[in-house]
């Protein structure tokens, strides 16, 4: 199986980013709570169905993008509502304002800032703040993965039928929806439960401390899940696409879990489950059940 390669990198360096990478969440957090609760719809714009932004999305990425440039002029930037800024540069910030838009919009207290850093192609420091908790995850390559300053770790359940698993459902992909929710039903009828909280990048956050014993989903964008990918690595589970391999990045599909998978089970579930952006494939409900759970926990 692959594994995120080490970033050799000064970790002092790495601190100094992470500093940037909070102060620039924190004074868009104000933004995002300042409006909380008071979007009327000429604040919202459709980009695709099922899929919204609203101008506090776009206020949340100007500050946290005008900040980050004030420092590094020449990286590059990823962000979810605009186009990316390329310089050329070994060091690209991949940056969600506002993961969890839908429950934004509606009210629900379920949303939060996601920034990453990756240098040379690999995950180097993640950072996740939920404004309304006032919640800060983040983690350095190398380094551990902490909650408001403590260290965090994935859960130390070893049965099924004793954690909770979250998901998202994939809106932009509608023709995988029968195949999803036959994934969905195989964990429901072994696992204690399953939870849908509309904001990837805090069900990995949840995933990395422990709440979730597991996460998984598709079609995800980098901005959804760089950050909480790697606080999940971070704190000690192990995060892969569904083949088994670390480009959950590029495929936008991802499984966050504590232990160690198996390399056959993996191959064999891409093989079985070939799901990205432009493929919905075929679902087979106990490869998927072997894979996700057998070689993480007892069935019983």
């Amino acid at each position: 199986m692959e594994r995120t390669p080490y970033v050799k990198t000064n970790p002092d360096d790495l601190s100094h980013y992470l500093d940037v990478a909070r102060e620039a969440a924190l004074k868009a957090g104000v933004v995002l709570k300042e409006h909380f609760g008071k979007i009327s719809t000429s604040m919202i714009n459709e980009k695709a169905q099922n899929d919204y932004v609203t101008i506090v999305d776009k206020k949340s990425e100007d500050i946290i993008k005008d900040h980050i440039k004030s420092h590094f002029t020449n990286h590059d930037i990823m962000a979810e509502e605009s186009p990316a800024e390329r310089h050329s540069s070994r060091f690209l910030w991949i940056i969600d304002p506002l993961d969890g838009t839908m429950n934004y919009i509606h009210g629900l207290p379920s949303f939060a800032i996601s920034i990453a850093l990756a240098i040379e192609e690999n995950l180097a420091m993640g950072l996740i703040y939920e404004p309304l908790r006032e919640n800060l995850y983040s983690a350095i390559r190398g380094h551990g993965s902490f909650k408001n300053g403590k260290r965090i770790h994935v859960s130390s359940s070893e049965t099924l039928r004793t954690i909770l698993i979250a998901t998202g459902f994939p809106f932009r992909i509608k023709d995988i929806i029968d195949p999803y929710l036959k994934v969905f039903k195989d964990l429901f009828l072994r696992a204690a439960g399953i939870r849908r909280g509309g904001s990837a990048c805090l069900d990995l956050a949840h995933t990395a401390e422990g709440i979730f014993g597991g996460f998984f989903e598709c079609a995800l964008s980098p901005w959804d899940i760089a950050a909480g990918a790697l606080l999940v690595e971070e704190a000690g589970g192990v995060v892969t696409d569904f083949a088994g391999k670390n480009q959950y990045l590029k495929t936008g599909n991802i499984i966050a879990a504590p232990g160690k998978f198996s390399v056959r089970c993996s191959r064999s579930f891409g093989q079985r489950f070939r799901i990205n952006r432009h493929h919905p494939g075929r679902y087979h409900p106990q490869l998927f059940f072997t894979f996700f759970c057998r070689e993480s926990y007892r069935a019983d």
